[in-house]
């Protein structure tokens, strides 16, 4: 498609990388190695041209940053069980 379709796209783009930067920050293996991957990831799906091809991309991006949050959310629940119950 026209290349407004895509820098239409390209604010969530922007927006999604952030967001997983910032969540990257307690990631187990490490903030580098998040970020690593991240940029790894986000610069092999640079060359998208699809505006189709971008929103699955952003939806993908989407679920690994709730799956983050669950992550997240499960490492605290174990160790809140871990100083209260064991």
């Amino acid at each position: 498609m026209s290349a407004a379709a895509r820098n239409a796209l390209k604010p969530q783009v922007t927006q999604l990388y952030k967001e997983l930067l910032w969540m990257g920050r307690d990631y187990p293996q490490g903030y580098k190695y998040f970020r690593d991957r991240c940029h790894k990831v986000f610069k092999a799906k640079s060359g998208l041209t699809d505006p189709k091809e971008i929103e699955n991309a952003i939806k993908l991006g989407e679920y690994v940053k709730k799956e983050l949050e669950a992550l997240y959310f499960l490492k605290r629940y174990r160790a809140m069980k871990r100083a209260y119950y064991d």
